[in-house]
């Protein structure tokens, strides 16, 4: 019975989000209801339930993914990330083009949100397509493969970074981890998979959104690089710092501190305030409203997280965690693989990669402990998967297609092989990497 409920509660979501429309958020709420009901929990312990989810989801989340996207505003308004572009794509030259556009894409990928940095980019694509006269298609698949992976396993991306607090992950390990899967991964759904793309044509749109400031306005190369770049310094220091046991207690304590998620977005958040704001003459008021844009845009995604988090705390008071990871284990399926899997399933199914990566959390928690499995390989293997076969469903599919003026057929071809190849090839990393770790 409690694995039926599981199953209901899921094909439950499933249907609501994809058949009957309704926002992620209502239908999470409305699955951990029936969930709470078929695991038998008394009518008067469901609230506490769904209270008791959605605050110990938000309330380690809420302020890393606020910061998160206001720092990631201020690099994309201040021209910081095409300055960074710029200067990828002027250093590589047309012989490298397709690498320095991963690369830019992946660099651009880490501060900003992947919506914001799919519209700040396609400009970019097709500029550089007008200067070269390559294929839009050649050129815009590497960079778009670049924002992907960093949105699918990096954090303070929104589905990584909640994964890390669901399993009790090390936030610095999983990004130094994310880094080593996805610059491999990057080089082959990107630059490699581009050069059978050439004869792809594109219809790009009339009207492309701005791509920023113009170059004059924008932050220098070092200001640009060293600011967008900052998060990863400081959390990659911080761990590198506290591996040594040997260092005194007061240096371990202050490198954790500084190492914390939300300090280390604090501090970016500062900093880039400071280099590409003030140091730029942008009033504060400006600088405020960017900030008031960038909750914005990030409330929808809290919502689906704290959705998520209902539904998790539901299968724990119910004891379904327990029944789950005893189901699963027996399935006798690695479990990176098994993460992997169910998360490719619900991306097929719904197209949210943040829905499928956060609803596979909430099940193969209890088989993260059970099982000792590292806990930030499985959030690249669950990012892995909820990237896969990207199709119809997706909103990014729609997006790549219409911008770039392609038919159905050759966004099949080009778009959704791409994050195909992104899961795949995450995945294969990820095992190879939890051989030596």
């Amino acid at each position: 019975m409690t694995l039926l409920a599981v199953l209901v509660a899921v094909g439950t979501l499933v249907l609501l989000i994809a058949v009957v429309k309704l926002h992620p958020f209502v239908a999470f709420l409305i699955a951990a209801i029936a969930a709470a009901l078929l695991l038998g929990r008394p009518v008067g312990s469901i609230t506490t339930s769904l209270n008791h989810g959605i605050g110990d989801m938000l309330g380690s989340l809420t302020a890393i993914l606020c910061l998160g996207a206001m720092f990631g505003r201020i690099v994309a308004d201040s021209g910081a990330a095409r300055r960074i572009a710029d200067t990828l794509i002027r250093v590589a030259g047309l012989k490298r083009i397709t690498i320095a556009l991963a690369a830019a894409g992946f660099l651009v990928g880490i501060p900003l949100f992947y919506n914001v940095g799919f519209v700040l980019m396609v400009p970019l694509i097709m500029s550089v397509q007008q200067r070269s006269r390559l294929p839009a298609v050649y050129l815009g698949i590497p960079m778009l493969a670049g924002l992907s992976i960093a949105h699918g396993f990096l954090p303070p991306h929104p589905s990584p970074t909640a994964l890390v607090g669901l399993f009790g992950a090390s936030m610095g390990r999983t990004l130094m981890f994310g880094l080593m899967v996805g610059i491999p991964t990057l080089l082959i759904a990107g630059p490699l998979f581009a050069r059978t793309l050439k004869g792809v044509v594109a219809r790009p749109v009339a009207d492309l959104p701005e791509d920023g400031p113009p170059d004059r306005d924008a932050p220098g190369i070092l200001a640009s690089f060293g600011v967008a770049l900052l998060p990863i310094a400081l959390l990659a220091g911080a761990t590198v710092v506290t591996s040594f046991d040997d260092l005194r207690p007061s240096v371990l304590l202050a490198a954790a501190v500084a190492g914390d998620a939300n300090i280390v977005m604090l501090v970016a958040l500062l900093i880039a305030t400071a280099v590409l704001g003030v140091a730029q003459g942008r009033r504060a008021s400006d600088l405020s409203a960017g900030s008031v844009e960038a909750v914005k845009d990030i409330a929808g995604i809290l919502l689906v997280i704290a959705g998520a988090g209902a539904l998790k705390q539901v299968f724990v008071d119910g004891g379904a965690d327990a029944a789950l990871a005893g189901w699963l284990a027996g399935l006798h399926v690695p479990p990176l693989v098994l993460g992997w899997t169910i998360a490719l399933v619900i991306r097929l199914a719904l197209g949210s990669a943040t829905v499928a990566g956060l609803t596979t959390a909430g099940m193969v928690q209890p088989l993260v402990a059970s099982q000792n499995v590292d806990p930030s390989l499985m959030v690249l293997a669950i990012g892995a998967g909820s990237l896969m076969c990207s199709h119809v469903n997706d909103s990014g599919f729609w997006m790549f297609k219409e911008y770039f003026g392609l038919s159905l057929a050759d966004t099949f071809r080009s778009w959704s092989v791409m994050e195909t190849l992104v899961g795949v090839f995450g995945l294969l990393f990820t095992l190879m990497l939890s051989l030596f770790v």
